[in-house]
């Protein structure tokens, strides 16, 4: 007995391959952040040395590259595989993950929305707790450095918030060299000079208050944050949309792929 397969039953090329060219790109992008994030590891010495990750005093950043590079490598690869394959178990797999990052990702906006205190308090101890580790995770320094010097700001709340650290903190028995002082990203830019100067925070804070806002900046990067949101309000909501979209059309790409594979499997 010969078996036929209906002429209007067919995996559509196009939406296989537009799949396949979709998650060929993440799937290369996770692969890059995976590589990057076990680099620096390695830079670290954390590889030779795994209980290091667990000793660790702050957030170390490298993880949520980690975590990004292994959640796109792994999508990117169950997309591949199962357009090629015409996998739909592959297929579904990617739909559903897709959709629980898509619910997660509009939860997380809502609570935020709602509970606007409680996320700026967390974020403000999440900020104090890694000014402690801001020396052991040279990652997580130039993190710090970089959010300070983009948003011209010092502490979570004030320059008086890295009191926290052993280095900067202003007690009498700290030998550090750094004693009452800030790091360097909280100084004021010097359009004159061509080499950063690395000790302009030295002693700022044994000053008194009134003199800071000729050295460093003295507004806290909570309230910096707070009035960068607004000004680029459209902007964030562009991302986000633009993310979704795409999202969307992964969805939309393999339930098409599966309804076709269903509609083949169907027709013998």
């Amino acid at each position: 007995m010969r078996y036929y397969r209906y002429k209007n039953a067919e995996v559509s090329c196009c939406y296989k391959y537009l799949m396949f060219s979709y998650n060929i790109v993440f799937w290369l992008v996770g692969a890059a952040f995976l590589g990057i994030g076990f680099w620096a590891w390695s830079e670290k010495g954390v590889l030779s040395d795994l209980s290091q990750v667990t000793r660790q005093n702050g957030f170390d950043p490298v993880w949520v590259v980690l975590v990004v590079g292994t959640v796109t490598f792994v999508l990117g690869f169950a997309g591949c595989v199962g357009a090629l394959r015409e996998n739909i178990c592959m297929l579904k797999f990617f739909c559903g993950v897709i959709g629980v990052i898509f619910f997660l990702e509009l939860t997380a906006g809502v609570l935020a929305f709602v509970f606007q205190d409680t996320l700026r308090e967390w974020i403000s101890d999440f900020f104090l707790t890694n000014v402690k580790g801001y020396r052991d995770d040279i990652d997580l320094q130039n993190l710090i450095d970089s959010l300070q010097r983009t948003n011209q700001c010092c502490g979570a709340r004030n320059p008086n918030d890295w009191n926290t650290n052993n280095y900067f903190n202003c007690t009498d028995d700290n030998p550090s060299r750094e004693r009452c002082g800030v790091p360097f990203s909280c100084c004021l830019a010097d359009p004159a000079q061509t080499v950063v100067n690395t000790q302009c925070g030295y002693d700022i804070r044994a000053r008194p208050e009134r003199e800071w806002n000729t050295v460093i900046h003295v507004k806290g990067c909570i309230p910096a944050l707070e009035g960068w949101l607004p000004r680029n309000l459209y902007i964030v909501a562009g991302v986000f949309i633009i993310i979704s979209l795409l999202q969307m059309l992964g969805i939309f790409l393999a339930r098409t792929l599966i309804g076709d594979i269903k509609a083949v499997n169907s027709g013998f």
